[in-house]
């Protein structure tokens, strides 16, 4: 059980998961790189000791593999474990309430505990320039903080149960922000803090806010929970810490974490905006520059030997990827309590998590019909592209059957596009919403979705080797094999729809292929086929299927689209965001933490 951040990077540290940085390092790219390199390699976390600017040190990479997290929470996982199978299936604690005992005890870390002074994290008033400003990639707009907690409440209930506590990126310098008395507030759509400012705003009056960093690992986990409905992100963060989360109000009524290594607080007005962005994401590109919510501080409060934790994104796998892991690790199966006949529903990190879904469902409606179609697996496909931050996926792959499980990414796609009847299987949702950090589609948060519901007898063998239908095609430059039955088509640079519909034209009179259904254009075959992350990252990051979905023997029958093989545009087109490139003289710069007496000397990151 840690009572602070400084207690759990100690314990990595005695345990041999935390190495110290004690030269000093540019945060600006610098900090970053170093993670970086040392994370893809599986290495431990870092603690900067001396940051360029700050008096602050920093942390990274506490969260960077699934086992360094269960290490952290070694003490609390299996009784939160027990607390979550409770909640999500109550009757589970009648049928066997002697191994739910210690799920009670558990749950009496639940509940907030109000205190009348700002301890230990009000020790010290600072401002923003004093933090350490982490500019993370090249094309960044400035400084950002990438593990905030940021805390709301409901204007209409005030109060600590009616919070919100979600991890909202959130921009500290640069663009047209005032340093020291501006910050930008990046949240997208499906989340806590837009409802609270909408009631806000109907109110007109400002939506408090305190941007909690650091604190028990526990606490920045719980910022990033899909938690049931009705159980709080601060309740959850007791669960996890062992010991009740700690909060006080300051003389402005703004909520403060005790426990927190800093707090920012501040208002959004109604109305006020300014740009925010680029930022190099999760999805692998730059989010671009946007309008979104202004935060006037108001105070910025920090405990005695606070440290600073960040994480850095990209393409996956991140330290986020870790952070997904362990929540499937707490919640287990709570997908599965919420969506009757769901079995599993994978978030394919590979694939910057949002694009992508697979699923696997139970296939009950009809078990009279010899013929075996996909029906109860469109229910609960809809079902799931209904439920929270599922609904911004744009690719639903679902199945049904024994022995099937969505994390073997490979063997799964397979296991379709085996069964899937392209004439019939494809169903398509347009001008919906997507994520907002997703420039495939048509604007902002717009763009399209498309299930493929697979169910029944194994109906094709997949091709193993490029079949024979795309030799001497116009407009195809290379074509590789990516997986069985998935073939990679390398083109021109893109410039409009009307080459690959000119392609699919061409392969029609040619004669289709089942043993090939799915077919990718792209710019560069060979590192498409590479490797099963390079598809699905090119693949569902660089197309939105109302628009670059095309086909082999399309047919267009009472408003429903079907194909013969189906072919993706995931070519990148003008209006995509740009990839993350790492900068080659900062990537140089960081050998020197590697020299001959330097802090990582004799470490092969």
């Amino acid at each position: 059980m840690y009572q602070s951040l400084e207690e759990a990077v100690l314990d990595l540290e005695k345990h041999g998961h935390l190495i110290r940085i004690k030269e000093e390092i540019d945060p600006d790219k610098e900090m970053a790189a170093l993670h970086l390199r040392v994370h893809e390699a599986g290495g431990p976390a870092l603690l900067f000791e001396n940051v360029k600017g700050s008096s602050f040190p920093a942390v990274s990479n506490v969260f960077g593999t699934l086992e360094r997290s269960k290490f952290l929470f070694r003490s609390t996982l299996e009784s939160v474990q027990k607390v979550m199978e409770v909640r999500n299936d109550p009757g589970t604690a009648l049928k066997k309430p002697w191994q739910h005992i210690s799920a009670g005890f558990a749950a009496t870390n639940a509940l907030p505990l109000k205190r009348k002074l700002l301890e230990p994290v009000g020790k010290q008033q600072i401002n923003i320039s004093d933090l350490p400003l982490i500019k993370h990639w090249p094309e960044d707009g400035g400084a950002f903080v990438t593990l905030p907690q940021v805390y709301t409440e409901d204007p209409e209930k005030p109060g600590i149960m009616n919070a919100n506590l979600g991890m909202y990126r959130v921009q500290l310098s640069g663009n047209d922000y005032k340093l020291n008395e501006e910050i930008g507030m990046h949240y997208q759509i499906h989340r806590g803090i837009g409802v609270h400012q909408s009631k806000a705003v109907a109110k007109g009056e400002p939506l408090k806010v305190s941007i909690f960093i650091g604190g028990p690992p526990s606490h920045t986990l719980s910022a990033v929970m899909p938690l049931p409905e009705g159980l709080s992100e601060m309740t959850f963060a007791g669960l996890l810490a062992g010991r009740r989360f700690r909060y006080s109000y300051d003389k402005e009524g703004f909520a403060v974490s005790n426990d927190a290594d800093f707090v920012i607080t501040g208002e959004i007005y109604p109305d006020e905006t300014k740009p925010e962005g680029p930022f190099g994401d999760h999805l692998g590109y730059y989010s671009l520059t946007h309008e979104f919510p202004l935060m006037r501080v108001k105070n910025v409060y920090a405990r005695e030997n606070a440290i600073w934790p960040f994480t850095v994104v990209g393409r996956p796998p991140q330290e986020d990827t870790a952070f997904g892991a362990m929540i499937h690790e707490l919640t287990g199966d709570a997908v599965r309590q919420e969506i009757p006949g769901v079995q599993e529903v994978h978030a394919v990190d590979a694939a910057g998590v949002h694009p992508l879904l697979f699923a696997v469902g139970k296939e009950r409606y009809t078990p009279y019909q010899e013929t075996k179609r996909p029906a109860e697996l469109l229910t609960i496909a809809n079902r799931i592209l209904g439920t929270g931050q599922l609904s911004l996926a744009k690719y639903l792959f679902i199945t049904a059957g024994e022995n099937v499980t969505t994390h073997k990414e490979e063997e799964f796609l397979t296991y379709v596009l085996e069964r899937i009847q392209l004439q019939r299987d494809l169903h398509f949702q347009t001008e919906t919403t997507i994520d907002t950090l997703d420039y495939s589609g048509t604007g902002l948060n717009t763009g399209s979705k498309v299930i493929a519901a697979a169910y029944g007898d194994k109906i094709r063998d997949l091709c193993t080797s490029v079949p024979a239908q795309f030799e001497r095609v116009a407009g195809i430059k290379k074509s590789r094999l990516v997986m069985p039955g998935v073939v990679a088509l390398e083109m021109e640079e893109y410039a409009d729809a009307q080459d690959a519909e000119a392609l699919s034209r061409r392969l029609s009179e040619k004669g289709s292929d089942e043993t090939a259904p799915m077919l990718i254009l792209c710019d560069d075959a060979e590192f498409l086929s590479k490797s099963i992350s390079n598809f699905l990252w090119a693949a569902f990051t660089r197309s939105n299927p109302s628009h670059d979905i095309h086909g082999v023997n399309e047919t267009f029958k009472h408003k429903h689209w079907g194909c013969d093989q189906l072919i993706i545009d995931a070519r990148r087109k003008p209006h995509h965001a740009p990839p993350l490139i790492k900068d080659e003289v900062v990537e140089k710069s960081i050998e020197r933490f590697f020299a001959p007496g330097a802090s990582l000397e004799g470490y092969n990151f």
